[in-house]
This record gives C-alpha cells, sequence and structure tokens, in this order.
C-alpha cells in the first residue's frame, strides 16, 4: 500500500460539508466521503465529541487520519470518522460547548477563535491500495481509541448495494432484524454484531466468502428471509420464553432441525424438567440438548476435589473397573449411575477409574 502524508486545515475538510444521512457525510469541498456507506455511525458521546473541539482549541496533537484515494482523485475516510465529524458537525453550528465557563457555538466565538480552529492542521495519510492491503490496515488501525469489530471491517471492503440493504435491515436499533431478535439474539447493532450473527449463520461460517459472492446483488432477501425463517422456527418451536434462550447460536440448530416434526409440548415438557434440576449448571444449555442430546452443553456438575480424594482413599489408589493403582493424577471421579439415568454427583455415586478406563466407558 502506498502512504503519503499531507497537512490540511480543518477549513479546507468543512469546505462544502454535508450531511446526507444514509447517503453518507461528505466535506473537503465534497471529495471526502466522511461516512461512506460500509462505515459505522458516529459513536462518540458528547464528553468525546467536546474533546475533540477543545484539544484543537488549544492546538495539541489529534491522533493521524487515514483517508483512501480512489482513482477519480476523491477520498473515502478510512480511520479518524469520529474527529471529523465532531469538528465538522460544530462548525456547522450543531452542538456548543463550553469555552471559559461560557457555552458557545461556533458563531459565537471571535474571528480569531474561530480561525484557530480552521486552521488548525491535521495530519493525514493518503492511502491507495488493493481491498486485502485495506482490509489489513483496518484490522490494526485505532478510531481514538476505539478498535474496529470484525464486521465493520468487512463492510470496508465490501460495500455495494447489497451491504446498503442489509444494513437498513440489520444494523439499525430499531430496526427490522434487531426488533424481530430483540429476545433471542445478543448482538450491539450498530456496531454491526446483529449483521454478523446473520451472516455467521447464513453463510455457515464463511462471512467474508459469502459477502464477496454477493456484494454486487441488488438486495439482501436472502440473507433477511433466512434470518427470519430461522427466529420464526425459534419461536414456535420453544413458545414459551425464558431469559436463557436469547443468545444462542440457534442459526445451526435451525439448519439441523429446522426441517424436522418436532412435539413441542414433549420439548416444554423436558426443559422444564431440565431447568429444575440442579446437576445442569448451564440453563442455557438446555435448549440445544433437547434438540441434540449432548451432554456437553449442559455443564453438568462435578465431583468437588474433597470427594475426589476421599473416594480414592476409599479405593486405596485403585480404579474401580480394572484394578490397576493410580496416583490420583492419574484417575479421574466418574458417576455409578450416569446422570441420564438419574444418577447424581453425590458420594454415594461417586467412583474413582483410571483414565483409560474412565474413556473407554465414555465412548460406549
Amino acid at each position: 500500500m502506498r502512504i503519503e502524508l499531507h497537512e490540511i486545515p480543518i477549513r479546507e475538510v468543512v469546505e462544502n460539508y454535508v450531511d446526507n444521512d444514509e447517503e453518507g457525510v461528505l466535506g473537503y469541498d465534497r471529495r471526502l466521503n466522511i461516512r461512506p456507506k460500509y462505515q459505522r455511525e458516529f459513536v462518540y458521546n458528547d464528553k468525546m465529541r467536546d474533546a475533540v473541539i477543545e484539544t484543537i482549541r488549544k492546538g495539541f496533537p489529534l491522533n493521524v487520519i487515514y483517508w483512501v484515494k480512489n482513482s477519480d482523485n476523491d477520498f473515502e475516510l478510512m480511520d479518524g470518522q469520529q474527529r471529523t465529524v465532531s469538528f465538522c458537525q460544530y462548525v456547522a453550528g450543531q452542538f456548543s460547548i463550553s469555552f471559559n465557563g461560557r457555552i458557545q457555538y461556533f458563531h459565537n466565538l471571535t474571528e480569531t477563535e474561530q480561525n484557530q480552529i480552521l486552521d488548525y492542521k491535521l495530519l493525514v495519510y493518503f492511502c491507495e491500495g488493493n481491498d486485502a492491503e485495506k482490509l489489513e490496515w483496518f484490522r490494526v488501525i485505532n478510531i481514538a481509541g476505539l478498535k474496529l469489530e470484525e464486521q465493520e471491517m468487512r463492510n470496508a471492503i465490501y460495500t455495494g448495494p447489497w451491504l446498503t440493504h442489509a444494513k437498513s435491515i440489520f444494523s439499525r436499533e430499531r430496526g427490522a432484524a434487531s426488533q424481530l431478535s430483540k429476545d433471542y439474539v445478543k448482538a450491539e447493532v450498530n456496531r454491526q454484531g446483529l449483521l454478523e450473527i446473520a451472516l455467521k449463520w447464513m453463510s455457515k461460517g464463511r462471512i467474508e466468502e459469502y459477502m464477496s459472492e454477493h456484494q454486487h446483488d441488488p438486495n439482501s432477501n436472502e440473507l433477511w428471509t433466512y434470518f427470519k425463517n430461522v427466529i420464526d422456527w425459534v419461536k414456535m418451536t420453544f413458545p414459551k420464553y425464558r431469559k436463557e434462550m436469547k443468545g444462542l447460536e440457534w442459526g445451526p440448530l435451525y439448519d439441523q432441525f429446522g426441517k424436522k416434526m418436532i412435539d413441542t409440548t414433549q420439548l416444554e415438557n423436558e426443559v422444564s424438567r431440565l431447568m429444575a434440576d440442579d446437576e445442569v449448571q448451564k440453563k442455557s444449555g438446555i435448549y440445544p440438548y433437547v434438540l441434540t442430546k449432548d451432554e456437553r452443553h449442559l455443564n453438568l456438575r462435578q465431583f468437588l476435589d474433597g470427594q475426589k480424594r476421599t473416594q480414592y482413599e476409599i479405593q486405596q489408589g485403585n480404579c474401580a473397573r480394572c484394578g490397576k493403582h493410580c496416583d490420583i493424577s492419574g484417575m479421574e471421579a466418574d458417576h455409578i449411575t450416569p446422570w441420564s439415568q438419574g444418577g447424581k454427583t453425590t458420594p454415594e455415586n461417586c467412583q474413582m477409574l483410571c483414565k483409560d478406563c474412565n474413556r473407554r466407558k465414555s465412548d460406549h
């Protein structure tokens, strides 16, 4: 990637500044796309935003800013959106800050104070390179200490009509996808977390491959239809809602069981029984368990170290199966009656097995 350092005064960046909402934010006489459609929304709070103006007013250095130079000699802002939007909005009169104990908009400042801000020189790197090189830059650059999320970086590379439509559905706090799935999916929507989850489920984890394939599609209807199907299936399969349902990997479960006939009443009875089972340490794991029967989802109660030591002494260090004598570090506690058959994690149901015997028992 080719990189050149330039000093650019703020007055040039704010020239013909305009905020077109979803269409992006433009500056530098409309030659700089400050918020390309792939970029994240403005996330600075008032204190952080005001600190940018105070830094400029005092002549302290801001962190360097990165622009991507396009072939037609205009630019997209790769890093520095939060800082750039902060000073552009202030000069445009969109907010005020406290100067010397007085609340002042930009137009309230003296001409000298205004020029001090407008003449402030930003350190801007002009970057030229291919998509892979730009993605690598996104992975190592911080925006005022707030590192880009992986999906934000992917959005930077695979911009196009597909992404614009997908963001209109998945990247708004009150958007269609967020409202549909808010009780079932944990995601920071404005940081592209919900879009990432939908893509991960749809693509079976091959997000970049999927985005590359569909980058120039006219819309993201395929992704939205799949996501709706997943959430609708969850609601029909588990009609009684519990807070433990939020944040589970529903996509893979839908892929595996979405077309199978399921007795939802029987399923709910099993969920209810397991919720009351003290042996189950991870209640959220009940939902994948009742479908897959994989006990690893449940984080079942384990024997305590003291119980293991007591049983080891009772057995005089000999494996309860093969009789081989072992150091305690070479043995593992085992349920005599398995949990699946009603066994509990109690001293009466504990036996110490050598690791080989315990492994062979687990395999059966």
